[in-house]
């Protein structure tokens, strides 16, 4: 069998990783296919279309599948046609996906995974956090440390750095003039945007010697929250409100409503633990890949709102 690529999902991410993927793997004639809901491949929707056209110019096979409703047999018999499995399907899938997933790929006997782990250091963060979606991430990486016959590669990103500026997540808020610390202002967070985790996924996966068995960091930026108030205003011009949402206060929100996972993604992030780490450790530090920074994500995405000018 050929080094065959089978990524799963194309969402955000999913694109992200497989317009580099196509980009790698066509000069060494390895085949990259993408695995999409029926109903995505059927869709009428402009932009769904859209997608589907850019796959198929790229050279990326489709492949129709259910991994929501398809059984752990089912699944580990498609995974079985394919060297290295990707997995861009997120927590969106609901609970237990990323364990089926994995249980799939290694029955199948896949040679390489990567698992949905583009996040934070779930290591460092143990079990029982604020995020109980994050125990399943550390069931995942416990299945690939008790086995032998897959090698896997975990690549953690940190945060999405649009993340920071969505305004449900109130951190940045630029309705409110207002940018908010989660834990305090020394409290620091680890970002890459998903276009640079779709690079530095691909060439990870591409890197010789093989990259095997490891945890592989990124970061596009690692700031405090006070570094990241002085960069909105330093990038936008303008003197925003500060506000510090203490742990404490945080984990009140969160006992009045305890099934809200913005607020258990907060409390999570203000407690500090494995959230952040020093981008010389990072795999784009030590290759010399140019990144996307807070401010020159700033600069590309946001304008001040003209009320606050």
């Amino acid at each position: 069998m050929t080094a065959s690529i089978l990524v799963l999902g194309a969402g955000e991410l999913g694109l992200a990783v497989l317009r580099q993927l196509a980009r790698l793997a066509a000069p060494q004639n390895v085949p990259v296919t993408v695995l999409l809901r029926p109903a995505t491949l059927n869709s009428l929707d402009p932009a769904k279309q859209q997608e589907i056209t850019e796959l198929r110019a790229l050279g990326i096979e489709l492949l129709a599948g259910d991994l929501a409703n398809g059984s752990e047999a089912e699944l580990a018999t498609v995974f079985a046609n394919y060297h290295t499995v990707i997995s861009c399907i997120g927590f969106a899938a609901g609970p237990g996906t990323q364990r089926k997933l994995t249980h799939a790929v290694i029955a199948g006997s896949v040679k390489r995974y990567v698992p949905w782990q583009f996040g934070v250091d779930y290591d460092v963060i143990g079990r029982g956090s604020a995020q109980d979606l994050w125990d399943e991430q550390l069931d995942v990486r416990d299945l690939l440390r008790d086995q032998q016959g897959t090698q896997w590669v975990i690549v953690s990103t940190g945060m999405f750095t649009s993340f920071l500026f969505e305004p449900s997540f109130g951190v940045v808020d630029l309705a409110q003039n207002t940018v908010r610390a989660l834990g305090d202002w020394d409290t620091a967070v680890t970002v890459t945007t998903p276009e640079d985790i779709g690079l530095l996924t691909a060439r990870i996966l591409f890197s010789e010697p093989p990259i095997v068995n490891r945890v592989v960091y990124t970061a596009g930026d690692t700031l405090t929250y006070g570094e990241l108030a002085e960069t909105v205003d330093a990038q936008l011009g303008l003197t925003l409100k500060r506000e510090r949402w203490s742990v404490t206060y945080l984990e009140a929100e969160l006992a009045a409503a305890p099934e809200d996972n913005l607020l258990k993604y907060r409390v999570a992030f203000a407690q500090g633990h494995g959230v952040a780490w020093d981008p010389a450790v990072t795999f784009n530090a030590q290759q010399q890949i140019a990144v996307t920074s807070v401010a020159q994500w700033i600069e590309q995405n946001l304008k001040a709102p003209a009320t606050t000018r």
